[in-house]
């Protein structure tokens, strides 16, 4: 059996660090008063708009030519906003020994947001998995979490959350859906400008993220909330959200098995349904948390960096599979058959916000192995 190899330099992502300076920049100098309001309505209109990017750069292709891949695309949103909440609730148990009230809170909407696209797609590509059946399933969950992750903190967090009340869903939908939706009906004329200036936009959208982290964690600051977490309160969080990490990558590598998928999707399976995007799990806390946001979102921030580092390790050990060669040539020779047959061409990078360090370079260009589901 071959030795599971650490790779030679971790992905820590550039944006993650940009992310921890904004922390350090709230915690120094926070928001107060006037410009707290300010920084308030800027960060507003810059999820409006974010989310307006979204759409607007969420190509339909893939969409209508994943829908015939649907019994992995189910999976994986089963996945995501039905096995990761379970397992938020069953963690409520870990309270008070090993978690907070407010750190609990923060790790249950951990497990209610969506999937990530651009990571998932990269590290799918690097471990020869089916990269177009990474692609739709990373942006249905995105597309889904818009509605489901408010709805589904309604009904398991509800007012508990500080400032999250049930009016927040209509908010949230005035503030991320409604400009979604114009970003999606607006594609047909805006698409092309911002495929020429995607790299100016990614700049725009990730700025949009930092200036919600710096409100959040300013108002936190302001109103001291950072003084509930202890050093030891961190260590336990961190302890739970690695077994959180492990459950999730092994529950989608081998339930995937057990359901009939052939490797190739179920590469794609378990990098897709065991990921959670920072990008959209952020504007969503900072509507439905308000004052309680940074606290909500530090397990988020800390989950997201650790999904990086242990799912390149593992993209790495299966990009030298032996089994990979066989399996990707047997997958060319089926294509056709119709089970998940995506092109692979449209907007891979559909979430600019997910961060620079989120997928490695190479893997735009590498080719995605099998497309069919096959029994093994």
């Amino acid at each position: 059996m071959k030795r599971l190899r650490w790779p030679r330099r971790m992905p820590v992502d550039p944006y993650v660090v940009l992310l921890l300076g904004t922390v350090v920049l709230a915690a120094l100098l926070p928001a107060r008063g006037t410009g707290a309001e300010v920084a308030g309505g800027a960060s507003t209109v810059a999820i409006a708009f974010l989310f307006f990017l979204y759409g607007a750069r969420l190509s339909t292709r893939e969409a209508v030519a994943g829908f015939t891949h649907w019994r992995l695309h189910v999976t994986v949103l089963a996945c995501t906003f039905v096995v990761f909440p379970l397992l938020g609730l069953a963690a409520r148990g870990l309270v008070p020994v090993l978690l907070t009230d407010p750190l609990y809170q923060g790790l249950l909407f951990l497990t209610l947001v969506p999937s990530t696209i651009q990571s998932s797609i990269a590290f799918t590509s690097i471990a020869r998995g089916n990269v177009p059946a990474a692609i739709v399933a990373g942006s249905f969950s995105s597309l889904a979490g818009i509605v489901l992750t408010p709805l589904l903190a309604a009904a398991l967090l509800g007012g508990s959350a500080g400032g999250f009340s049930g009016d927040s869903v209509v908010e949230i939908v005035l503030q991320l859906l409604v400009p979604f939706v114009a970003g999606q009906l607006l594609r047909h004329w805006i698409g092309a400008f911002v495929a020429r200036h995607k790299k100016v936009l990614q700049l725009v959208d990730r700025g949009s993220i930092l200036l919600v982290v710096y409100t959040a964690f300013s108002e936190g600051m302001v109103r001291g909330v950072w003084h509930q977490v202890s050093p030891v309160r961190l260590a336990g969080l961190l302890a739970v959200e690695a077994v959180l990490l492990a459950v999730m990558l092994t529950l989608t590598w081998y339930g995937a098995k057990a359901l009939g998928f052939g490797r190739a999707d179920r590469i794609a399976l378990q990098f897709a349904g065991s990921k959670k995007s920072l990008a959209s799990g952020l504007p969503m806390a900072s509507v439905l948390f308000g004052a309680h946001a940074s606290l909500a979102v530090l397990p988020l921030m800390l989950f997201h960096q650790m999904q990086l580092m242990v799912c390149a390790v593992i993209a790495k050990r299966r990009s030298h599979d032996p089994l990979a060669a066989d399996e990707e040539q047997a997958g060319g020779d089926e294509r056709g058959d119709g089970d998940g047959d995506g092109d692979g061409d449209g907007d891979g990078d559909g979430k600019g916000g997910e961060g620079a360090g989120e997928g490695a370079p190479e893997a735009a260009g590498r080719p995605g192995a099998g497309t069919g589901t096959r029994s093994r």
